[in-house]
């Protein structure tokens, strides 16, 4: 899931579409068809300046980029890896999360800028945002989860991995991220079924009181669009709702 200017961009799963929402009325407007996708599809991210979506392809191991504007050209290149969730950073470069303990550079016609080898520390990292500061944020989908701050050599600079003993426990396979313009973090502790918001430190962690109907069923994507002070959340289970929440300020 992602936005970009008035537009939601959402991705269901084994589906080779990619519906587009009004950030307004909350209707669907169209759908996208990506030529070649998969049935894995694990990540999407939008960037306004090149104006294009890009959907990763985990089961193929590609990356999908459909322009907006224009002519609705699609380009994909093959990555050789597993790829996760996808971000893009100050410089319109695409970030892309490896399974396998990597992170990928790519400028946006797919050409590789750098790799990033994950040192000790990190374990099958799920999603990666690159921060003002120009390190990354990285969650890694594992039990209890970790949330890490990494350099551009790959080693880890700091980490968040509550105890049990601590306010909000351990996470539970901690998925997509969220990060604000001041480098607070959230996360989408998928089997908790919750949201969390951490500081820029990584000192201080705290549950969004988010209050639906059932609860968050595993919450596997997150989409925060601060101009409107709005979060979205992609349900995995349960009724795979998209849940919307306003009046987040963090």
């Amino acid at each position: 899931m992602t936005s970009l200017g008035d537009d939601v961009f959402v991705a269901r799963w084994d589906s080779k579409q990619v519906e587009v929402y009004d950030a307004t009325t909350l209707t669907l407007q169209r759908r996208l068809t990506v030529s070649g996708l998969g049935k894995y599809l694990s990540g999407l991210a939008a960037c306004p300046n090149n104006n294009c979506l890009y959907a990763s392809d985990n089961g193929q191991g590609r990356i999908h980029r459909v322009q907006l504007s224009g002519r609705k050209s699609v380009k994909k290149w093959n990555v050789n890896i597993e790829p996760a969730c996808l971000s893009v950073n100050n410089e319109d470069n695409l970030i892309v999360a490896d399974l396998e303990n990597k992170l990928h550079e790519y400028t946006t016609y797919g050409s590789l800028v750098r790799e990033i080898c994950l040192q000790a520390g990190v374990t099958r990292p799920s999603h990666a945002i690159q921060l003002s500061t120009g390190d990354y944020v990285v969650s890694q989908c594992t039990s209890p989860g970790v949330v890490s701050v990494v350099g551009v050599d790959g080693y880890v600079v700091r980490s968040c991995e509550p105890s049990q003993a601590s306010d909000v426990g351990p996470m539970n396979n901690p998925s997509s991220l969220a990060v604000t313009k001041n480098d607070n973090i959230l996360v989408a502790d998928e089997w908790n079924n919750r949201i969390l918001s951490i500081d820029s430190s990584l000192g201080s962690v705290q549950e969004l009181g988010l209050l639906v109907d059932g609860g968050i069923q595993q919450p596997l994507g997150l989409c925060l669009d601060e101009s409107r002070g709005r979060l979205y959340v992609g349900e995995y289970e349960g009724e795979h709702r998209v849940l919307v929440f306003d009046d987040i300020h963090l």
